[in-house]
């Protein structure tokens, strides 16, 4: 019985002894790295402050930072302007080329008047050609068609040349204009404006304000 008891205290007292090393060891363990992690933190470098020494180093860092602002304003300022004209360009050259694609729409049948023109001017001079005594009751019928079959057909293609924009310029008496005019020559008459049209040889046509076939006129002059 004595035996039992000291072979129970023994192990007890092994058991107490372990323990107590197993302890004191990771309390070792712990101590150790809380240590090695405090020096680790405190061997960090802090960060350098750049700061100014002196009140003049001061004032030296306040003028570069203002000359370099007003530098950075300047360029804004000028990619701002670059801009403002980029768009104004952008503009000019939209409308540019709407007018031009408006005038090409309005002008588009232009050498098509032209070709007209002819046949126009070919039509009136069968219709004058005819005597205009060819009107009366005692005329031959045939002849009283025809001039009826031209006149009317000139009025016809007149309607048509204004409704497509087609204008005749027959400026008798006007001031002449060498925009829509042709003088062909110059006399003297009595009565009349020096620079006036006082003959119109062949008419002209202009396509929506635009002259297509200047008028062959006679200006008159000033007496010499």
């Amino acid at each position: 019985m004595a035996s039992l008891k000291i072979y129970s205290v023994g192990r007890l007292a092994k058991y107490v002894t372990e323990s107590s090393l197993l302890n004191i060891r990771s309390s070792i363990c712990r101590s150790s790295v809380h240590k090695y992690s405090t020096e680790e933190k405190a061997a960090e470098p802090e960060p350098e402050k750049n700061l100014p020494a002196s009140i003049e180093e001061c004032h030296k860092q306040i003028e570069s930072l203002t000359a370099e602002v007003n530098s950075f304003k300047t360029q804004a300022k000028e990619y701002e302007d670059k801009y403002k004209r980029a768009l104004a360009d952008g503009e000019n050259v939209r409308r540019r080329m709407m007018k031009q694609v408006e005038d090409a729409k309005s002008f588009a049948i232009q050498s098509f008047c032209k070709d007209l023109l002819d046949v126009a001017d070919t039509l009136s001079a069968a219709a004058e050609s005819v005597p205009e005594g060819v009107e009366g009751e005692g005329a031959p019928a045939a002849l009283r068609s025809l001039r009826d079959g031209l006149t009317l057909t000139r009025a016809q293609l007149t309607q048509v040349f204004s409704r497509h924009g087609l204008e005749v310029v027959s400026p008798l008496r006007e001031k002449f204009d060498p925009n829509l005019h042709e003088a062909l020559f110059t006399q003297e008459v009595q009565g009349a404006e020096p620079g006036s049209v006082v003959a119109v040889s062949k008419v002209g046509y202009k396509l929506r304000g635009r002259c297509v076939r200047p008028a062959l006129v006679g200006v008159a002059k000033g007496a010499s």
